[in-house]
Parts: C-alpha cells; structure tokens; sequence
C-alpha cells in the first residue's frame, strides 16, 4: 500500500514577489484597511504549466478545456501534455465513460482512431488523466481525444501510474495547487508502433510537477513502460534537469531563471 507522501524539496528564499513569477503576471493594488501597496497575481495570466516551444520535433499545440497539448504529427503521439490541478479539480460528479475514446478532429489529417488501438495489446493511457477532469463534462470527454493518449502497457496504466496519478491530487488538495507535465519519452533508434497509422509505442513515460506553494519546489519522476515497475513514488523520482536532458522539453520557462535553474537541479525527496 502506498503511503502518502508529501513534497520535500528545497524551497527558495528571499523571492521578490509573492511566488517568484515574472513581474508581467502580477497587478499592483492597495488594501484598504491598513494603506499597504501589495503585489497580486493577475487572473488568467500565468501559463505556467506550458512548456517551452520545441526545436527539431513537429509539435501542434491544442488548448483544451483542462489541459494542453504538444501533439507530434509524426509520432502520432503527444510530446507533452500540460495542465493547471488545482484543489478544486480534484473531484467532481461527472463519471468516466470508456466509450469515449475519439479522434481529434482539430488534429491533421491523418488522425488516429480507435481502430489503431484495437487488439495492440496496449492500453489507450490518459496523459491528463480524466480522474483530473471530473469537475466539468466538457473537460472529462476531451482527455479521451487520441492526441492526450499513448499506448500504455495495462500493468503500468493500472498500477504505478495510477498511483502517481493519485499522489497528484493529494498533493494538489495539500498545497491548493499544482503545475504538471507528462508525456513519452522515446529511445534513439526505430521504435514498436501499432495501428494502421503507425502509432509509437513510448519506452517509458515522463511526469514533472511544479509546486508554488510554500517556496517553489519541483520534482520530476521516469516509468518504464513496462510491467515491471516499482510501485515506490521515491525509487521512479528524480529531478526536472534529467527530464529536461532526456525530453529536449525546457519546463516552466515562465519562472525567473535564478529560481527555475534551483528548483529543477534538485531532486525530489520525499
């Protein structure tokens, strides 16, 4: 059984703002009770959670209700998928359907299909999990879109994924928030596909999450996709500077880079 954790990593000190973001996402406004001018995050205006744009990798980027994503038209898979968890959307009464898995018609032509999946022997795996989505139906349907999903092996989809997926929303209802990134991380060489449009099969599976909260911290965290996982959130952890080397992916560019360079050359810790 795994225990719940909680995010130990080093925190910075010292910022110059409420949470070490850029001075372009904070408003300045004047409490009336005591006179004080105090910096306040503007609404709408922090798309922490979006990568920065990649070089060399066909990448789409689609915006949806709950998340975002970098599709790449020549995998057929997605770099990366991007969202904003915050305590709020870490329940909800909207239920999953399995039926639900579809094309993406905003992606190019060709697209993939179920039929793609159909017999693989791989699960059709969530990037944004729809267990993220239960607050709104809209946000639920599109994280069963193709472009948010990967072949998964079903040991890993059902077992040390899951349980990272669920360490995530603890989190997120501990610290109110949090910024996270996923998606595959693929081999040198030829890789396995499957399906009439050749979809590739990932060697493993990349997650980094960004906590604001308390001094800005983050962790980053490396699967096989395979059966043989552990199911120990401390053994797959590692830091957001190895993702970054093996993904090609520069995280969180919206951080000031003094904080940005601290928080992902630390390992998480738990």
């Amino acid at each position: 059984m795994i225990i719940c954790l909680s995010l130990l990593l080093v925190a910075c000190k010292g910022n110059e703002n409420p949470k070490g973001l850029p001075e372009s996402f904070y408003t300045q406004t004047t409490d009336t009770k005591d006179g004080k001018t105090k910096k306040v995050q503007k609404a709408n205006n922090n798309p922490m959670e979006q990568p920065a744009k990649m070089n060399g990798v066909p990448e789409v980027i689609l915006k949806r209700t709950g998340y975002i994503v970098s599709y790449n038209t020549k995998t057929n898979i997605p770099n990366w998928v991007a969202w904003h968890l915050t305590k709020e959307h870490t329940s909800g009464s909207v239920e999953r359907h399995h039926e639900e898995f579809h094309e993406d018609t905003d992606a190019p032509t060709p697209r993939v299909t179920d039929e793609d999946y159909f017999n693989s022997g791989f699960d059709r795996g969530h990037m944004c999990p729809a267990g993220d989505n239960k607050w709104d139906r809209k946000a639920m349907n599109e994280t069963f879109l193709f472009t948010n999903i990967c072949p998964q092996v079903h040991a890993l989809n059902e077992g040390a994924w899951n349980d990272l997926e669920l360490a995530c929303r603890r989190w997120a209802r501990k610290y109110g928030d949090i910024y996270i990134v996923c998606g595959p991380l693929l081999n040198e060489g030829i890789h396995r596909t499957i399906g009439r449009q050749k979809v590739v099969v990932p060697e493993r599976f990349f997650k980094v999450i960004l906590c604001m909260q308390d001094g800005p911290k983050a962790i980053g965290f490396i699967y096989e996709n395979s059966s043989h996982n552990s199911r120990s959130l401390f053994k797959n952890a590692t830091n957001v500077d190895e993702i970054e080397q093996l993904t090609g992916i520069d995280f969180f560019p919206n951080l000031r880079d003094d904080i940005e360079d601290r928080i992902e050359a630390v390992r998480g810790y738990f």
